[in-house]
């Protein structure tokens, strides 16, 4: 395990549509591992390293995090938010936030007004995002201005990355905001990473991609696979891990953290190519779960496989606790286990797949 460059990336900020911190971080770390590296206009960047073949496999992630966007400043000084993607108000009040302004980073609370002065408790409900403040210590719009904020401006959570586990997964389990979907991009670096250490030359040319604008619909996936035209494509994404109380797996599948990375069947995903991952997952020993997926994926996978005459594509996905959250919890047996799975894959394809 990099842990270093691993709570770096998720140190870093990355909300939807201002990803370039979060983008040149994981290009710095995947850059010596590559032949070439690209980007396009929006951001989206991608790594290469070629292969035996001209045939292209395309391994993408998304690097970009939920967040919040500066709505309105009052004239006391206080800000008002709107969402970033998936964020989840019901658990906002009371957290910190970065603002990413233009004199750099503002530290900003959400305001949670104390329970002794709220009235009507036994019928309170979640807040609305407009009804949510944030505190910056300012007294006036115009200090607040001159911090170098306005309208416009995107936050994300202030969490560090921690560490917990006991028994056989002690020290195990990851928690941290934006590991959605920070995470896969770390499992791409370390697949170049190793595929450069033991000096394989694969059959495909292989594709990296760090694809941008994920939480509001994939579209930095949609452009960049539409300019890079892959062969094969596999999605890397997190998925909702239904280990935890509260949660129907008669409705949402059974996904147990610590089980090994999840295949989804149906919609996006080709059976010829997860057929492909299952028969490697059982050569190599390598735990897999499986789930379905009736209409959506939820993932850059629907965004990719309808492009031009269809791209062949299949979706791996790490079980993840408590997703969008800043407590966002998983284990890096499951992490390791995909990055497994990704170089069997990439070793055991000799010709082509499709």
């Amino acid at each position: 395990m990099d842990k270093q460059f691993l709570e770096t990336l998720l140190k870093t900020p990355s909300p939807t549509g201002f990803e370039t911190a979060g983008q040149a971080c994981w290009m710095e770390h995947i850059k010596p591992y590559a032949d070439s590296l690209e980007k396009d206009a929006y951001g989206s960047a991608w790594a290469i390293r070629k292969g035996t073949s001209d045939l292209t496999l395309l391994l993408e992630s998304h690097v970009d995090e939920i967040g919040y966007m500066i709505k309105y400043i009052s004239d006391k000084g206080f800000i008002y938010i709107d969402i970033v993607g998936g964020s989840d108000v019901a658990t906002s009040r009371g957290k910190r936030l970065h603002f990413l302004g233009d004199k750099g980073t503002v530290l900003g609370v959400i305001g949670n007004t104390a329970i002794h002065l709220r009235e009507n408790r036994a019928n309170e409900k979640s807040p609305k995002v407009h009804e949510v403040w944030v505190d910056i210590g300012a007294s006036s719009k115009e200090e607040v201005l001159a911090t170098g904020l306005r309208v416009g401006h995107p936050a994300v959570y202030v969490e560090e990355p921690t560490w917990m586990g006991t028994g056989d997964n002690e020290g195990q389990l990851l928690v941290s905001r934006a590991i959605d979907n920070r995470i896969s991009g770390y499992i791409l670096q370390q697949v170049f990473k190793k595929l450069a250490e033991n000096s394989v030359t694969p059959f495909y040319t292989l594709i990296a991609l760090n694809a941008v604008q994920e939480e509001i619909g994939g579209y930095g996936a949609q452009m960049a696979s539409y300019k890079l035209h892959p062969d094969v494509c596999l999605c890397l994404d997190v998925t909702h891990a239904t280990d935890t109380p509260g949660i129907n797996q008669q409705q949402h599948g059974e996904v147990i953290l610590g089980k090994g990375p999840s295949l989804t069947h149906g919609t996006a995903n080709h059976p010829a190519i997860v057929q492909q991952l299952i028969s490697i997952a059982a050569d190599a020993s390598i735990e897999i779960q499986h789930e379905s997926s009736s209409r959506c994926s939820g993932t850059d996978t629907d965004s990719i496989y309808p492009n031009r005459g269809g791209i062949p594509s299949a979706l791996v996905s790490i079980p993840l606790r408590n997703m969008h959250s800043t407590v966002e919890t998983v284990n890096m047996k499951d992490v390791d286990a995909t990055i497994e799975l990704l170089l069997a894959f990439i070793q055991g394809c000799n010709e082509p797949l499709v």
